[in-house]
């Protein structure tokens, strides 16, 4: 099954005799709130306008635990995760097509989760919201209730010790931008930097201008070139958003691959933890 679907693909299902589940997880990483400005709100981009019968998921609120010792984005309690896509009308037999503004890093969260929990047929709309031709609605639905029951431990999942230890046996890719991995810039975390051995691995090098992946071709060109031919492959960003996109860009490229949940944010802020500076994975 492709893990992305395209807007006229979104279309032709919609259409169709077994329409899939939509979710819309507008979001996105701000430090407005830092400089005193208001937050970027993805519930007022969703009551603006969102594909009919899409219901809003709230990444901070409901795909993430709160913050603290497990990160910025900590997993959910997975309890809770499964009553909040049962009641988006989630079900274990019906698919789902997930979409954000069009960055995917807040879709592929979403879609990570999904896939972790156990539910098989769960795609992102390549491109996002902007990508979309079709009419747009207000409306808020109101959808039957769901049966999906979490299983977590479907697709691979890493803690601290199992980054590290990955980083020296296999590939660790860390997905943040490259001025954050040599440790020259660290808008967020305690300290810049990455973990020792991990590779970097900009996420936002694994689609084009129009914010949709490379070819499965070229993505797979790309993955192999940083190592992860014959490799175990694992990922992390800064805290489990856009790691998760670069997860999704490797399940394009045929390339299974374990998402650190806790990633920088958690790494970093033990200070037990070493830390690795400069353009070398070391």
């Amino acid at each position: 099954m492709n893990a992305i679907i395209s807007a006229s693909e979104l279309a032709n299902e919609l259409a169709g005799p077994r329409p899939p589940v939509l979710l819309d997880v507008r979001w996105q990483l701000s430090l407005a709130k830092a400089a005193g400005e208001p937050a970027f709100d993805g519930r007022a981009e969703y009551e603006a306008g969102h594909l009919p019968g899409a219901v809003f998921v709230d990444l901070d609120a409901e795909l993430a635990g709160p913050p603290g010792a497990g990160g910025r984005h900590p997993l959910p309690d997975v309890a809770e995760f499964g009553a909040v896509m049962r009641r988006a009308g989630v079900s274990a037999a019906t698919p789902v097509v997930v979409y954000d503004g069009g960055q995917g890093w807040a879709a592929a969260r979403a879609w990570w989760l999904l896939r972790w929990t156990g539910h098989e047929d769960v795609r992102v709309l390549d491109g996002g919201l902007a990508t979309w031709t079709g009419d747009l609605s207000t409306g808020i639905p109101a959808p039957a209730e769901g049966d999906f029951v979490p299983r977590p431990g479907a697709v691979g999942l890493l803690d601290a010790d199992g980054a590290a230890a990955l980083a020296r046996s296999g590939l660790l890719l860390d997905a943040r931008a490259g001025e954050r991995y040599r440790g020259e810039v660290e808008p967020i975390d305690r300290v810049g930097g990455h973990i020792p051995g991990a590779v970097s691995a900009p996420t936002t090098e694994n689609v084009g201008p129009d914010g949709r992946f490379l070819a499965p071709e070229a993505l797979a060109d790309r993955f192999k070139a940083l190592g992860a031919s014959g490799n175990d492959v694992g990922v992390y960003c800064g805290s489990g958003v856009s790691g998760a996109h670069e997860v999704l860009a490797l399940a394009v490229a045929g390339i299974p691959a374990a998402l650190y949940a806790g990633s920088w944010s958690q790494w970093s802020s033990d200070e037990s933890r070493p830390v690795a500076t400069g353009p070398d994975p070391q």
